[in-house]
């Protein structure tokens, strides 16, 4: 008992050390920017802010109404212009406490790396695993057939511009600097000033864009993050880990490059008109141009290294034979085989770029051919590797050399596996119109879905062609064909794991999957004989699909001709999961709770068809959308449905926030890999949950979606009061993505994309799609069930961690939230009885589910088990709740017809000053 009181104490006092370092550095920037405000735009602005920020605190602290009525009167009083000075010094605070967090987070990363004798949470759960008696060769087997893939998608909720992401991480370099050197007086001067320089840069930068972005701009955005932190921390994670398993001994061989980038940018073609062939084309050949590009880089600076004489060293004769090859004819370098080798490396890397449409900047040293693969590429690199491991000089190979190689392996010529998405929908009208031509009198959409499916079959097996030069299909037809064939025509020129993935949005049936098959066949991505080249993935997004998705699934796995695709795949069927749509279909509770079934439906079909499932979690950055921490999430997956293989999306801002920063981007990477590898070996096959707790879960699931539609899809004049109490039609006017907000043009729900409906809710501190319901389905629940009640409920948090998690994500959103906030948007609704009666619901909902939390969780507040992220909220919540205070009465001025248009611009700015401090809100 002394040592745990003793080890608590410990932990307490590097906690409040953590914070105390934590407060200087947030100080220490708010010191900078409130300077920078002070010279720039003078000292009653700056005074101003603090007016502001100090009424804000007294205001959230109790809803003090005088300090509301105070608040009020000092917002009415602002100019406009001063309005958004005022809301550009709150919005960067929200972005330099950002940086902060970043850096104390990784602070305490190399604190607890240190303190564990070095290596992050892959080498403790490697540890782990040794433990429970996994052999190095037992490990070595899982990742050689394991996959980890964070796919990277261009949902519109980063905000940010990547002009100020840059002044943002050359402040974090600075920061870091700062803690890792002994500066002299004169150093620490010169850092000070680099800083100041720095901030006032970013204050003169503007924070929002003028222009709308394009996909390839969104594209352009997305291939950032490799330079950041990708290209280099993949390969170096997978070579820390081949070490780790070769453990000091001699290698037992290349640990197989289970970690791959995979990408929707330029292929998510779902609700998106702006993805076209010719889009998808420009997307794949900048993706191909950065990795080349970096592959070059890397050759020159490998060639300067490698300055290796042949009379000093020894050389393979494959290395000689590669050195005489070489186009490079310079005197200096005619005793140095490796130099000469990798200038031949060069000049043929050069020509393949340029075969491949990339330009180059450095010539090559004369001329080479083409690679006609990157496997030829590797075999040249693998000559160099072999040639100096062999003659004694492994520290050497296992510099630059050895990154690089492995880097070829995990990015080929297209750096990221390209995924194409399209809705089922678009599809089944593709396929109708190729069907109603070649078959004159042929109805296809009259058909049920037994015929269709019928139909379709026949049709694969058929060889002929359905699509004819002499036939003009319509403008939908033809730009789907084009968009397949783009997909083969990049097959023949990089590779297949350039596309590995067409997914169906919105699958529904057995034919929207064999609709897909056809097309692939049609431009040659599946033969006759069955043989597939590319995965066709349904995705499953509403409650109801979440529910047919195991039966669908089990025919079609029995489907003859469909499982010849399967097997011809190597015998894996990847099933996405959509936990955006299922959320605003269903409410938060009933969509974890019809995913978690699903995955053990799916399990149990997938195990009895002899087929490997792969799931793909399309999760967004907020709660709302399947957020929330990614290793709590993937631990508390039903048994077997990780198996070694997971696919997960990265969307919004989530992607900044986690990769923008390398020892950060390394961090979740890893946490990503220790995760699957965690919950597919530790604990692949953990007891199924008693069937009291589905019992209950079942009841509860049921009662919170009564709870959620009863509001959100039942309640008259809803539709009208999120359209008034929220900023989903200012988001509208922000350039920060390509997709529109709603699939049709109403303003039905329904037709709402998922993305913008969660952000609304966010903008105005209610994250009600994250927590509506669980209150009242608990009340009720406790009401049906008095002998088990609150007792029954904390047992299910203690001993089952799919609802720890589900509680845990809704501790972390309710944190974030503020019903005293949330209150003066509601006041934006013209209708004072709509307002009064929906508000009033949502207010009662909040408390209860609050109330509900802290006695299921055993706390007194929100966040009190997680310190860490508790001391996050409650620094920045000075200077993100007068944002939104000012965004309330801008959006009262913009829609009372203000013709000053720095309103609508104040409106945008609050938008992402409140993003960046939410951090995951979209």
């Amino acid at each position: 008992m002394k040592s745990n009181r003793a080890q608590e104490r410990v932990q307490e006092a590097q906690a409040t050390e953590e914070d105390a370092r934590l407060r200087d550095d947030i100080r220490l920037l708010g010191r900078i920017l409130g300077d920078t405000v002070r010279d720039q735009e003078g000292a009653d602005v700056f005074e101003l802010v603090e007016r502001i920020r100090q009424t804000s605190v007294r205001f959230h602290r109790d809803e003090d109404r005088q300090a509301r009525q105070e608040l009020e009167s000092i917002l009415n009083s602002m100019s406009i212009a001063d309005t958004v000075r005022i809301v550009r010094a709150f919005s960067y605070f929200s972005h330099l406490a950002n940086i902060a967090e970043d850096h104390n987070n990784i602070r305490q990363m190399r604190s607890r790396a240190s303190a564990k004798g070095g290596g992050g949470m892959l080498a403790e759960t490697l540890a782990h695993a040794t433990a429970a008696g996994l052999k190095p060769a037992d490990l070595r087997k899982f990742f050689a057939s394991a996959l980890v893939s964070p796919v990277l998608t261009a949902h519109p909720t980063e905000v940010r511009r990547k002009s100020t992401m840059d002044r943002e991480m050359e402040i974090a370099a600075l920061l870091d600097r700062r803690e890792r050197m002994q500066m002299t007086p004169d150093e620490r001067e010169a850092s000070d000033e680099a800083l100041r320089r720095a901030v006032l840069t970013l204050w003169q930068t503007n924070l929002l864009r003028r222009t709308k972005l394009t996909v390839l701009d969104e594209v352009t955005n997305g291939l950032a993050f490799y330079d950041y932190t990708f290209l280099r921390e993949v390969p170096r994670l997978l070579c820390a880990l081949e070490d780790h398993l070769d453990n000091g001994g001699e290698s037992a061989g290349e640990l197989a490059s289970f970690l791959r980038m995979g990408s929707w940018i330029g292929g998510d073609r779902d609700g998106n008109p702006f993805v076209t062939a010719e889009v998808m084309r420009g997307t794949l050949k900048l993706q191909s141009s950065l990795v080349l590009h970096y592959y070059l880089e890397e050759l020159h600076v490998l060639g300067g290294e490698l300055s290796i004489a042949a009379h000093l060293a020894d050389i393979s004769d494959d290395l000689r034979g590669l050195a005489e090859r070489s186009p490079d004819t310079s005197p200096h370098r005619r005793g140095e085989p490796y130099r000469l080798a990798v200038s031949g490396i060069y000049a043929r890397l050069t020509a393949t770029a340029k075969k491949l449409g990339v330009q180059i900047s450095r010539p090559p040293v004369g001329e080479g051919a083409a690679y006609t693969s990157v496997r030829e590429f590797q075999g040249d690199l693998d000559i160099l590797h072999r040639s100096l491991i062999s003659n004694n000089a492994r520290v050497i190979a296992r510099g630059r050399l050895r990154l690089l190689r492995r880097a070829v392996d995990c990015f080929g010529f297209h750096l990221a596996r390209l995924d194409i998405r399209q809705n089922s929908a678009v599809h089944e009208r593709t396929v109708a119109e190729l069907l109603d031509t070649a078959m004159p009198g042929m109805s296809y959409l009259a058909l049920g879905e037994d015929a269709r499916v019928g139909l379709l079959l026949s049709e694969l097996r058929n060889a002929r062609p359905l699509v004819s030069q002499f036939v003009k299909y319509s403008d939908e037809t033809v730009g789907e064909l084009d968009v397949f064939r783009a997909a083969a025509e990049a097959h023949a020129k990089f590779g297949a794991d350039v596309i590995p993935q067409c997914i169906i949005s919105m699958c529904k049936g057995m034919s929207d999957m064999l609709e897909v098959a056809l097309l692939l066949k049609e431009v040659g991505l599946i033969d006759p004989s069955g043989r597939s080249a590319v995965n066709i993935v349904p995705l499953f997004e509403t409650i109801e699909d979440l529910q047919a998705s195991s039966a669908i699934m089990d025919r079609m796995l029995a489907l003859h001709d469909y499982r010849r695709l399967v097997d011809s795949r190597g015998a894996v069927q990847e099933v996405m999961l959509g936990y955006s749509d299922s959320n605003k279909d269903g409410g938060f509770v009933t969509s974890g709770w019809e995913l978690y079934k699903a995955e053990i439906g799916l399990v149990e079909i997938f195990e009895r068809h002899g087929v490997r499932l792969r799931l793909f979690h399309g999760r967004g950055g907020s709660v709302g959308r399947g957020g929330g921490p990614s290793y709590d999430a993937i631990i508390a997956q039903p048994g077997g449905a990780v198996n070694g293989q997971i696919r997960i999306t990265e969307q919004g801002e989530i992607i900044s926030s986690k990769y923008s920063n390398a020892e950060v981007g390394r961090n979740n990477l890893e946490i990503l890999a220790a995760a699957t590898l965690e919950a597919s070996l530790l604990h692949p096959r953990q007891p199924a949950p008693k069937r009291e707790y589905l019992t209950a879960m079942d009841r509860l699931s049921e009662l919170a979606f009564k709870a959620y539609r009863g509001l959100v899809y039942e309640t008259d004049g809803f539709v009208d009061y999120f359209w008034a109490s929220t900023v989903i039609n200012e988001i509208a006017t922000l350039n920060i993505g390509s997709r529109p907000a709603s699939r049709k043009k109403t303003r039905a729900i329904e037709d709402l994309r998922a993305i913008p409906w969660v952000f609304s809710w966010a903008q105005c501190r209610l994250m009600l799609p994250g927590w509506y319901g669980f209150g009242s389905a608990v009340e009720t629940w406790i009401a049906e069930n008095p002998d088990r009640g609150m007792a029954f409920l904390k047992e299910l948090y203690r001993e089952w961690p799919f609802f720890r998690m589900l509680l845990s994500n809704m501790d972390m959103v309710l944190a974030k939230s503020s019903i005293a906030i949330a209150s003066r948007y509601a006041e934006l609704v013209p209708d004072e009885e709509l307002r009064r009666t929906i508000f009033g619901r949502i207010r009662h909902e909040w408390e209860l589910v609050v109330r509900t939390l802290h006695e299921i969780m055993g706390q007194e507040r929100l966040l009190q088990g997680n310190p860490l992220l508790e001391r996050s909220v409650r620094h920045r919540f000075p200077y993100l709740d007068p944002l939104n205070h000012v965004q309330v009465e801008l959006l009262r001025a913009h829609r009372a017809h203000s013709p000053d248009e720095q309103v609508l611009r104040g409106i945008q700015l609050t938008i992402n000053g409140i993003s960046a401090g939410l951090r995951n809100t979209g």
